[in-house]
């Protein structure tokens, strides 16, 4: 690996300062965030600028903002982006260190559809496949993918008259039960599913935000009830929440998922 070029690093610095706070920015409050001395910091904010990396704040002598480069840089780098194979590399991330199954999902309809998948290594495991679909009400990366829809979108997809398909004796066949157990994953952030879709299987699961905020997926980990505990679930729920987190940030998002 080379060596790191310190004015670089620097550079890059100040860029990632503007990313919180009101996205303006004066040398000074450079020199102070960054304890650069003030001759290096106006140097580097002088080449920023007329690179258009930042550019000078409209009625603000002094202060800077982000430029057009900067957008034009993360513009192509969202052209880029493919949800399953980035989803596919977290899910591997996530299943080495848990040796479980792990599932990226999206949701069409009142269906979820597995986009990238990794399996444990355990004899006993989730059988599964990317591309598969099921009803989204029966797992926890479809409960969670539900219960991030606004209220009326959830209405038309999930109606309050016809009873839900069951997949197993303890599918959620009620739309109200469904809403009830909707509003706790909302609150909770994360969705557990026991046995709902597969009698033999448990899993959790967490939503993956785009860079806009908007739930565009999530990433579950399923575990045989042979190895299923609360301890577990708790576990597992963490590294759940982590990896999407790591997607999220993967897709744009930033802040908390």
């Amino acid at each position: 690996m080379g060596r790191l070029v310190p004015a670089v690093t620097r550079a890059l610095d100040i860029l990632e300062l503007f990313l919180d706070g009101d996205g303006t920015l004066s040398a000074p409050d450079i020199v102070r965030k960054l304890q650069l001395p003030r001759t290096t910091v106006h140097e580097l904010v002088t080449t920023l600028a007329a690179r258009s990396y930042i550019v000078p704040v409209p009625g603000q002598p002094g202060r800077y903002r982000l430029g057009v480069r900067p957008y034009q840089l993360g513009s192509r780098y969202a052209e880029q982006l493919d949800l399953a194979a980035e989803g596919q590399q977290v899910a591997r991330a996530v299943a080495e260190t848990c040796d479980e199954t792990v599932h990226v999902a999206i949701l069409e309809g009142t269906d979820v559809i597995y986009i990238a998948k990794v399996d444990s290594t355990h004899a006993v495991r989730m059988v599964s496949a990317a591309g598969r679909r099921l009803p989204a009400h029966c797992t926890s990366v479809g409960k969670m993918l539900l219960a991030s829809l606004p209220e009326p979108e959830l209405a038309s997809r999930i109606p309050d008259d016809p009873e839900l398909v069951a997949m197993t004796p303890n599918s959620i066949t009620d739309p109200a039960a469904l809403r009830e157990a909707l509003a706790g994953i909302r609150r909770r952030g994360i969705a557990v599913e026991s046995r709902e879709s597969n009698p033999d299987v448990s899993c959790v699961a967490a939503p993956v935000h785009d860079r806009t905020g908007k739930v565009v997926a999530a990433l579950s980990i399923s575990v045989p009830m042979i190895r299923w505990s609360e301890e577990r679930r708790t576990e597992l729920e963490q590294l759940a929440a982590k990896g999407a987190a790591e997607l999220s940030e993967r897709l744009g998002h930033r802040g908390a998922a």
